[in-house]
C-alpha cells in the first residue's frame, strides 16, 4: 500500500517566477497594516493601559445595549466608560479609569466595580459577570515597556543568530520576513479591534519562533544547494531549495492549522484572540518563508559563488606548484 503524499517527490513549482507581484502585494499589506495601526490604534487591554475592566454577558438578549450601558455607568460619577463588544454581540467589556487613590487602596477599585455591576443588574436582571480585572497605571506601563523590549530583543537576537550561522544577507532576509509577519498580525488587531493584551504578545513571540524555524529550514537547503550547484542561476536554485523543503513545510503548517482551527471554533473565548493571532501567524509565516525570505536574497546580490573563499596570490601559486609537481 502506497503512503499518501500531499506533496509529490518530483514537485517543481516556479515560486520565484511570481516574486515581484507577491513582493508588491506584501509591501502594500505591510503599509496598510501600519496605516490601520496609526489610524485606529490597538484596542489595548487593561494589561497595558491600566484601569478596571468588567466583562459581562446579557444572557437573555441577542445584542448588548451598549448605548444604555454607557449612560447608566456615566451616571455613577466615575467618568466616561469605554464599552466595546467582546466576543459575541451580547458580550461587552466595560473599561474604566481607576478612581483617585485606587493605586494605594485596592478596595476603592473593588467598590467601584461592585457599584457598576449592581447598577447594571438593577436595570438588566439577565446580566452575567464573566470577570473583572484591575491593573494600576504604573504596572501597566511597566508591562507595556517589558513587552516592547521582549519583541525588540527577540528580533535582534534572531538577526544576529542567522547572521552568524549564515551570512548577513540571510539575516536581513529573515528580519524582513519577521517584520512582515508581525506587521500583518498587528494590522489584523487594529482592523478587528480585538483586545490586545499580554496573551497577544506571547502569540507574536510564538509566531516569531515559528517563522524563524521555517525560514532556517529553507535557508539551510539553499546553502547546501549553493555548494552543490555552483553554476545554477540563483532563481532556479531558490526554486529547487523551496520545492525540496515544501513537503516538510506544508505538513508542519497543516497539522498546526488543524489544531488551531479546532481551538478557534470550539475553544474557550478567553483565548480566542491568542488563537486567532497564532492561526494567522502560521499562515503568513509559511508564506513569508517562501515568498519573502527566499526571493530577497536575489536583490541582496547573493549568488552561488558569493560565499566561496577567494584564493589569494600565494595560495594560487602553491596550488599551481602542486599541480605541476603532480603532473
Amino acid at each position: 500500500m502506497r503512503l499518501l503524499k500531499l506533496i509529490p517527490d518530483n514537485t517543481n513549482l516556479h515560486f520565484l517566477k511570481w516574486r515581484m507581484p507577491f513582493f508588491i502585494v506584501s509591501g502594500l499589506l505591510i503599509l496598510a497594516s501600519w496605516a490601520a495601526i496609526f489610524m485606529n490604534g490597538l484596542n489595548f487591554g487593561v494589561d497595558f493601559v491600566g484601569g478596571q475592566m468588567i466583562r459581562v454577558t446579557f444572557t437573555q438578549t441577542a445584542e448588548a445595549p451598549v448605548a444604555a450601558l454607557r449612560g447608566e455607568v456615566e451616571a455613577l460619577g466615575y467618568g466616561e466608560p469605554t464599552i466595546q463588544q467582546f466576543g459575541e454581540p451580547n458580550q461587552v467589556s466595560i473599561r474604566m479609569k481607576l478612581p483617585e487613590g485606587a493605586e494605594k487602596d485596592p478596595a476603592i477599585a473593588n467598590t467601584m466595580a461592585e457599584r457598576i455591576i449592581g447598577a447594571i443588574k438593577a436595570k438588566h436582571p439577565d446580566l452575567q459577570v464573566d470577570g473583572t480585572d484591575s491593573v494600576s497605571g504604573k504596572v501597566s506601563g511597566e508591562l507595556g515597556w517589558t513587552a516592547f523590549k521582549a519583541l525588540g530583543f527577540a528580533a535582534i537576537a534572531i538577526s544576529i543568530y542567522i547572521w552568524v550561522r549564515f551570512e548577513w544577507q540571510f539575516g536581513v532576509g529573515a528580519l524582513f520576513a519577521l517584520v512582515h509577519d508581525v506587521s500583518l498580525t498587528l494590522g489584523m488587531f487594529a482592523i478587528t479591534r480585538m483586545e490586545f493584551d499580554l496573551n497577544i504578545v506571547a502569540a507574536i513571540l510564538t509566531i516569531i519562533g515559528y517563522s524563524l524555524n521555517d525560514t532556517i529550514v529553507v535557508y539551510d537547503r539553499i546553502r547546501e544547494n549553493m555548494k552543490k550547484f555552483r553554476r545554477m542561476p540563483m532563481p532556479e536554485l531558490l526554486d529547487l531549495s523551496v520545492n525540496e523543503t515544501l513537503a516538510r513545510t506544508v505538513m508542519t503548517s497543516l497539522t498546526l492549522l488543524i489544531t488551531l482551527l479546532a481551538l478557534l471554533l470550539l475553544g474557550p473565548k478567553v483565548i480566542f484572540g491568542f488563537t486567532a493571532a497564532i492561526t494567522l501567524g502560521i499562515f503568513i509565516g509559511t508564506y513569508s518563508s517562501v515568498y519573502m525570505a527566499a526571493p530577497i536574497l536575489i536583490w541582496l546580490k547573493v549568488s552561488s559563488s558569493s560565499f566561496v573563499p577567494v584564493e589569494s596570490a600565494v595560495e594560487r601559486q602553491e596550488r599551481l606548484a602542486r599541480e605541476a609537481a603532480g603532473a
